[in-house]
């Protein structure tokens, strides 16, 4: 049976699972379009204790929050019993283009409320300045509508930029990309992180797939959504995450484990700070993301896979 573990979303004291629900999938990017199926997949996570879900405005562009707001319904959800934590795009962060968002997510996912509210990216195109959108959403958590307040793929100097907006009140959780495959995160957010008693939510932790090495190289380079441009898949850099999934798969074996369970349990171990935020397809990938929790890698297994993960050279540069 699933143990789940749980934690606190920054100092909010808001109880949340250690690994969440992402909800990108819900959208034409991953191609989960179909309501039941999503319904099924958020009706199995909750029947499971994962009381945590991510989702975006920009997912389907807000067809991610309609079918978590119906479903949460339709199940007949208690809205205590649930996380919703949602996030607004970097081009819709002037100060009313803030409410006008909210009130319109609000809308889509049928609550009153968001748990947590986070600017997904920094609004590199439109020169609006960080305390004009911390402001509106700190006075948007004054009227009770957010609760905490995250920010989304900002990197460590904007993040205390943005903390000094606030005057009121501080942010509760950032979210960055990190999986065994790519540490970046390693050398600046978790660090702040753990500081500064954040959540991090680890988007992507499961390298889009990548570390699972479902995939041939050949396969690889024929995939046609959103991994198809994803730099991790070329092949100078998906021949190496071969290698490191070929170690997580024999782990798998040794611990009767899914190599997505050990992946993710990897990330759980590297620090109580890190709350992964895997999507899924399925119902039974809901199960597998899930049976990550309630136990550890050894120490020496976990050192072991870290140190080939750090010998990865992932390029960028890809043509």
């Amino acid at each position: 049976m699933t143990k789940i573990e749980y934690t606190e979303l920054g100092s909010t004291g808001i109880r949340i699972s250690r690994i969440g629900l992402g909800a990108w999938q819900f959208s034409q990017s991953w191609g989960v379009t179909d309501y039941e199926k999503a319904k099924a997949i958020i009706a199995r996570a909750l029947d499971l204790g994962i009381n945590l879900v991510d989702t975006a405005i920009v997912y389907g562009r807000g067809l991610s929050e309609e079918f978590i707001g119906r479903a949460l319904r339709e199940l007949g959800v208690k809205r205590d019993d649930v996380v919703i934590a949602t996030k607004i795009p970097g081009e819709m962060l002037s100060y009313d283009d803030v409410f006008k968002a909210t009130r319109r997510s609000l809308r889509r996912l049928q609550t009153s409320y968001v748990d947590l509210m986070q600017v997904h990216w920094p609004p590199c195109w439109n020169n609006i300045p960080t305390c004009e959108y911390m402001r509106a959403l700190e006075r948007l958590q004054a009227k009770g509508l957010i609760g905490a307040i995250g920010l989304s793929d900002f990197p460590v100097e904007l993040i205390e930029s943005a903390r000094a907006c606030l005057a009121r009140s501080d942010i509760e959780a950032i979210q960055v990309r990190f999986n065994i495959a790519e540490l970046e995160a390693e050398k600046e957010h978790i660090p702040y992180a753990e500081e500064n008693d954040l959540t991090l939510l680890a988007w992507s932790p499961l390298a889009k797939g990548a570390v699972l090495g479902k995939y041939t190289l050949e396969e690889a380079a024929k995939l046609s959504d959103v991994r198809a441009n994803d730099p991790l898949f070329h092949p100078e850099n998906y021949a190496q995450i071969l290698e490191l999934a070929g170690e997580i798969k024999k782990l798998a074996e040794k611990y009767e484990k899914t190599p997505a369970q050990i992946a993710l349990n990897w990330l759980l171990a590297y620090s109580d700070t890190i709350v992964p935020i895997p999507g899924a397809k399925t119902p039974e990938q809901v199960e597998d993301n899930a049976g990550a929790m309630g136990w550890r890698l050894e120490q020496e297994d976990w050192l072991n896979l870290y140190e080939k993960a750090r010998k990865l050279r992932i390029t960028r540069v890809t043509f």
